[in-house]
């Protein structure tokens, strides 16, 4: 017993919380994704239907077809292969036909849309008469937000499969930024926390842009230009933080 009456903390207590405390932390930083995601997925339906009212209307759902060819033809040419699967154009396809069939087909919506689109009877109701003017001036609205949708899930294909990028960065930064803080130690250099706390508090945000910003642009960005740039600066900022860290913050 200690002079207050409690039990020192043994360093297995120690590591007990610690573990106790990163899990959370995971799950929100998971939890985080997820939300962010589905946000953009909202975000690409939205600015697609704002461009088809104002800046594209002439294309109507022409324009989010054209998008979902142009990035199946970037995974049928030179990125026809990943680490992961021999074919990369049919993975993204059968992501976005999955991610379709759970949200337009499993969900109702598909067959909601069809009986609104059967022109009703001379006897109908005045509601179910509203449902079907409502379905004439919103239908090109749907069908590009289904395309927008296969395009989302196209996109999050390439996203999974460019983890490997991102790895790659992150271990190469953490690598020289560990050569780059041992020069530092040795050559007497002066450390500084605050470069490390802003360094490593920008990681996690800097890699959710890349995947919200490219699940949600209304036009067709070659994956490599989409993704080499920001895990270029996730890199930068893993090797800012390694060669910043220290001992006693």
């Amino acid at each position: 017993m200690s002079l207050f009456g409690r039990q020192a903390s043994t360093p297995s207590d120690h590591a007990g919380r610690t573990a106790s405390q990163e899990v959370p932390g995971i799950l929100g930083a998971l939890l985080r994704l997820l939300f962010w995601i589905a946000l953009s997925l909202l975000a690409s339906i939205i600015v697609e239907w704002i461009g088809m009212t104002w800046w594209w209307s002439d294309e109507g759902t022409g324009h989010s077809q054209m998008i979902l060819e142009t990035e199946i033809g970037y995974l049928s040419g030179d990125l026809r292969r990943s680490a992961f699967v021999q074919d990369t154009a049919a993975y993204a396809r059968h992501v976005a036909d999955t991610g379709y069939e759970w949200i337009w087909v499993q969900s109702g919506l598909v067959s909601a849309f069809q009986w609104m689109a059967v022109r009703p009877s001379h006897d109908a109701s005045a509601f179910r008469q509203m449902l079907y003017r409502a379905h004439l001036g919103v239908a090109e609205y749907v069908t590009a937000a289904a395309t927008i949708t296969q395009v989302f899930f196209v996109r999050l294909a390439v996203l999974s499969l460019s983890m490997p990028a991102f790895v790659l960065a992150l271990l190469v930064g953490f690598l020289d930024g560990a050569v780059q803080r041992d020069l530092r130690k040795w050559g007497g250099g002066r450390e500084s926390s605050f470069v490390y706390h802003h360094a490593r508090r920008w990681i996690v945000p800097i890699f959710i842009l890349v995947w919200v910003l490219y699940l949600s642009l209304p036009f067709s960005v070659h994956p490599a230009i989409a993704v080499l740039p920001f895990a270029a600066v996730l890199g930068l900022l893993m090797a800012i933080t390694v060669s910043s860290f220290k001992k006693y913050l």
